[in-house]
């Protein structure tokens, strides 16, 4: 289990910048019956766990003399920089199930593909599962290559999980599937309807730049991440 070493926090707000300008994330930890602690992370050190646990692997969080058992719950990045800019931990029991979504690993060719020219089209890309925290995998390999006719499909029902982990999501969802080769005339029409008319686009323009500019600035969805994390906050 790798472990990452924290500090409490006190700073919170717009002032975490000063956080991220020293190599620090603001983090807060919940769960387990117990009240949400701010938390102060090496972005190095969390980066590298986080490539080695994922959202499904059991962390041991090292907070002073305390050791907590958690999963990286959720992660807030930078939208141009990639950079973590906020960790949420959930602790949890190592007696009681929890569900998580664990990543899909698809390997091998599938026939279909090699021998037919089909076209693989994964559908999903992770699964949700229930377990023991020690029992979570960090990811599910999926074999696709007995896919062998266009057509053919793999759903959540026809996969091998290892002993105490079970599917909690619909048994018949399709994971992944083999669609039989577009001719041209059907790529032509798919093309065709990508493409929007000229008029379309000069009305558009034009009704654009008769508008007059918005009193405020536009904000990201969900608002930016420090507004995340004081209402996250807020709420303890």
């Amino acid at each position: 289990m790798p472990i990452l070493k924290a500090e409490k926090r006190e700073i919170t707000g717009k002032k975490v910048q000063n956080l991220r300008k020293r190599g620090k994330i603001p983090a807060v930890v919940c769960g387990a019956g117990e009240k949400g602690i701010l938390l102060q992370i090496p972005e190095k050190d969390f980066e590298k766990v986080f490539r080695q646990a994922g959202e499904s692997s059991l962390v041991e969080l090292e907070v002073g003399a305390e050791r907590k058992n958690v999963l990286i719950h959720e992660v807030a990045f930078d939208p141009v920089e990639d950079r973590p800019l906020h960790v949420d931990f959930l602790q949890v029991r190592l007696d009681k199930p929890i569900r998580a979504k664990v990543q899909l690993v698809f390997e091998g060719e599938p026939l279909a593909v090699k021998n037919l020219g089909g076209i693989l089209v994964k559908v999903a890309h992770e699964l949700e599962v229930e377990a023991l925290p020690r029992d979570l995998p960090h990811e599910i390999r999926v074999d696709i290559s007995g896919l062998q006719n266009l057509g053919a499909r793999l759903a959540a029902k026809d996969l091998k999980l290892p002993r105490g982990v079970k599917i909690h999501a619909p048994l018949d969802e399709i994971l992944v599937l083999v669609e039989a080769p577009k001719s041209e005339e059907e790529l032509k029409a798919e093309e065709a309807q990508a493409v929007p008319a000229l008029e379309t686009i000069e009305v558009v323009s034009k009704k654009k730049a008769e508008e007059p500019p918005s009193a405020e600035p536009a904000r990201p969805a969900g608002g930016t991440s420090e507004g995340k994390e004081e209402k996250k906050e807020g709420k303890k």
